[in-house]
């Protein structure tokens, strides 16, 4: 590897001026993520581009690294998450309701653990209270939590469940994802227009069908499940 130049090293300083401390520490080496410094990091990136056949030193890529590796920090900040966290604080004050609580038309992005190819697609999330109830927006927080992170559907699609009754512990879960996969549509067979839809019922999601029946009438999906 050749040795730094001068103008090479303040092109650095300059690359990262306006990353935060922690990011600043990283670029220097000194905070590894994951025991992954980002100099690292941006060097596989580089290599990457390398074997695509590309110059990583020529204008248009020069910054490329950089920016990749700050994208990364975003499409899989997931793993410094705690989705069951954010189910912690309940409320108990709902007048003795007792019927379905439907989430609908969550939208995600994530990226297919085989090809790290993104994973597009939208989360509906239904829980039959049993005495509490969580805030909306912490349902939507749970899909982020497991959806910025390297995913097969399937799997995704039984976290969000497991973590909604172990947090809640509910008289019952149902989440269905509904996604289209980048690893389909642009590579290997090129089918586009497709979506993949999973489920995962729980509790008296799985045990009565008029429950499930019921919630998948409100989220207008037929036949999952």
């Amino acid at each position: 590897m050749p040795t730094p130049t001068l103008d090479s090293l303040t092109m650095c300083a300059d690359d990262h001026a306006h990353d935060t401390p922690a990011e600043a520490a990283a670029a220097a080496g000194g905070d590894a993520r994951h025991g992954v410094t980002r100099t690292q990091a941006e060097e596989a990136v580089r290599t990457l581009l390398r074997w695509s056949g590309d110059d990583p030193t020529r204008e248009g890529l020069i910054d490329t690294p950089k920016r990749v590796v700050k994208a990364y920090g975003d499409w899989f900040s997931g793993y410094a998450m705690d989705p069951e966290a954010y189910l912690q604080r309940t409320f108990e004050e709902v007048g003795g309701y007792d019927e379905l609580v439907v989430l609908r038309d969550i939208e995600f992005e994530s990226h297919c653990e085989h090809h790290m190819a993104p994973i597009i697609g939208r989360a509906h999330v239904g829980y039959l209270p049993k005495g509490r109830v969580v805030g909306i927006s912490k349902l939507a927080r749970v899909v982020e939590a497991y959806a910025r992170r390297f995913q097969v559907q399937e799997n995704m699609t039984a976290q969000i469940a497991r973590c909604i009754q172990t947090a809640l512990e509910p008289r019952g879960v149902g989440v269905v994802i509904e996604a289209a996969h980048e690893c389909m549509t642009t590579r290997g067979i090129h089918k586009r227009g497709v979506s993949m839809v999973t489920s995962k019922m729980l509790g008296t999601f799985r045990e009565d069908a008029r429950t499930r029946a019921e919630f998948l009438e409100l989220i207008r999906v037929r036949g999952a499940g």
